[in-house]
């Protein structure tokens, strides 16, 4: 164990959660409270993130945020659950270790490589010009409203609590470092969709932005055993916003599975 992780539950069956950039393990409170009885759920800090260490500007983020989740995996098989960045984590895990992945939640998977060739992309890139420039001008608070603007929780940016807003405004710049991996995937992760053996629950808010629906429709059209629900009311940050929904839907997930615990 990191050290830098919250756990929940003292049940048997195994549960990873992995949160989104700019927040922190404690994301998942509400869903992994839901989630109840018979499941021990670990979360870890993604690195640059709570308690965890900062990253590395040498090394490439996704490699390092992903090797430094290992020391945190629950032993034997286990349900994989991610959130936007850490959605990524979890299905890279799902791709390099199908032994130990007994289920994965995919939750508005930040993967954009996903739908590249589609309008959607091309409107996402136009939708984050406002947060491109700021990012060129070193502004980091422009950066972070305008990053908000799009994938936060539809607070105003002036409306936010102080503390976090200087919380996501000292870690911006883990956005832009996060691009060679979710715009170029060079963990090569869209290619091996197919090989993903494991059933697969894809979840989005049904208000997001619509580079997420393009991209789980990619996903739900290369994954072998893929199942999808759409949030009414929810945004991008669903799994905060609208626990119970989420919780449910994992369970009932998890349900499908039972024979396999």
């Amino acid at each position: 164990m990191s050290g830098a992780a919250r756990q929940w539950g003292d049940g048997p069956r195994e549960v990873l959660a992995l949160h989104c950039s700019l927040a922190h393990s404690g994301a998942w409170e509400g869903v992994a409270r839901l989630l109840g009885p018979g499941h021990h759920i670990t979360a870890p800090d993604i690195l640059g993130h709570g308690k965890a260490p900062d990253i590395d500007p040498a090394r490439d983020l996704h490699d390092q945020c992903y090797d430094a989740i290992l020391p945190d995996l629950p032993e034997g098989r286990f349900d994989a659950i991610g959130h936007s960045f850490g959605a990524t984590l979890a299905l890279r895990l799902a791709e390099d270790m199908p032994d130990r992945i007994r289920s994965l939640t995919l939750i508005e998977p930040v993967i954009f490589a996903a739908a590249k060739g589609s309008g959607a992309f091309s409107g996402y890139m136009e939708q984050m010009m406002e947060y491109a420039d700021a990012n060129s001008r070193d502004d980091r608070e422009a950066e972070t409203r305008a990053f908000l603007d799009v994938w936060g929780n539809g607070a105003d940016f002036e409306d936010i609590p102080p503390a976090q807003k200087t919380y996501a405004m000292d870690r911006i710049r883990f956005i832009k470092a996060s691009e060679p991996a979710l715009f170029a995937d060079n963990a090569n992760m869209v290619p091996r969709l197919s090989n993903i053996s494991a059933p697969v629950l894809l979840v989005e808010g049904n208000e997001s932005p619509p580079i997420i629906r393009a991209i789980l429709d990619r996903m739900e059209q290369d994954i072998p055993d893929s199942s999808r629900i759409s949030v009414p009311g929810a945004g991008h940050m669903v799994p905060i916003s609208h626990p119970r929904q989420v919780a449910e839907a994992v369970l009932h997930h998890f349900g499908a599975l039972s024979d396999a615990v």
